[in-house]
């Protein structure tokens, strides 16, 4: 199977249904289909991708969010169709791929869901309304999630006979449990607002009309810190999951002692 061209050119990711506009230290990822309910394709994971290798190095802080009623409403359903979506590989030809083909169109996709974590920044989900299968994925792809109080997640994956494969199933355990997370997936049930702030899916639920102005208030005070400050931070929390104790103990002195010789202008 021969993958697509990957699109460089922010007009072709604009009507695949993405938006890159950067104001200083802030990028807004915007999907911008809200016809179509921000229906994901391989098209606009592409330009996904593209995106976060496109950021300029001054960006600090990205802020995802859609256009419409719904964050998104998952995987264009053309996708299951015998013909899928012109010019891409359907379900039924990437299952008669081999092992390795199918391996690596996954892997190609799994790329617009992965970058939100990188080291350098901190991402943002303003989500409202559905964020379905690849909607919810995306939605943890980021550091942190702001919601509307329409909002309403599901992960539809099992109830269509597939696995969610989009990176999104270790930040959902790591976020609600273990015992939670397989819960919402094999069941495929909805999570509304309420239980998204009171499990960790969410850092902050608001009414509808207020979610840019959250999400923006939310990014103006991550500007606030010193970025050196956040980045060692970030990579603090990120690790701390695979370290000891005493192990991580030992990361914070080695990340203190690096803010202050920078803070004091001593080089290594």
């Amino acid at each position: 199977m021969t993958a697509p061209v990957v699109d460089t050119d922010p007009q072709q990711w604009e009507e695949h249904g993405v938006r890159l506009d950067v104001e200083g230290e802030l990028a807004l990822v915007t999907l911008c289909h809200p016809k179509r309910r921000n229906a994901q394709t391989p098209a606009m994971w592409r330009a996904l991708a593209a995106v976060g290798r496109s950021l300029p190095g001054t960006v600090r802080v990205v802020l995802l969010r859609a256009e419409g009623v719904s964050f998104s409403a998952g995987l264009d359903r053309q996708m299951f169709t015998p013909e899928g979506i012109p010019g891409e590989h359907s379900f039924v030809r990437l299952a008669s791929g081999t092992d390795a083909e199918t391996d690596a169109a996954i892997a190609e996709y799994q790329e617009a869901f992965t970058w939100w974590r990188r080291a350098d920044l901190v991402t943002i989900a303003a989500v409202q309304g559905h964020a379905v299968g690849a909607g919810f994925q995306l939605a943890l792809g980021c550091d942190l999630r702001v919601v509307a109080d329409d909002v309403q997640f599901a992960m539809k994956e099992t109830s269509l006979g597939l696995v969610p494969d989009l990176a999104g199933t270790k930040p959902l355990i790591e976020l609600v449990g273990y015992a939670r997370a397989l819960e919402i997936c094999a069941t495929g049930r909805w999570v509304g607002a309420e239980e998204a702030a009171a499990t960790g899916l969410a850092n902050l639920a608001v009414p509808a009309g207020e979610l840019d102005g959250a999400a923006r208030d939310l990014a103006a005070a991550l500007l606030a810190a010193p970025r050196n400050a956040v980045i060692e931070t970030k990579a603090l929390l990120q690790g701390a999951g695979g370290r000891s104790y005493d192990e991580q103990r030992t990361a914070e002195r080695a990340a203190q002692t690096r803010r202050m010789r920078d803070l004091a202008g001593i080089g290594d």
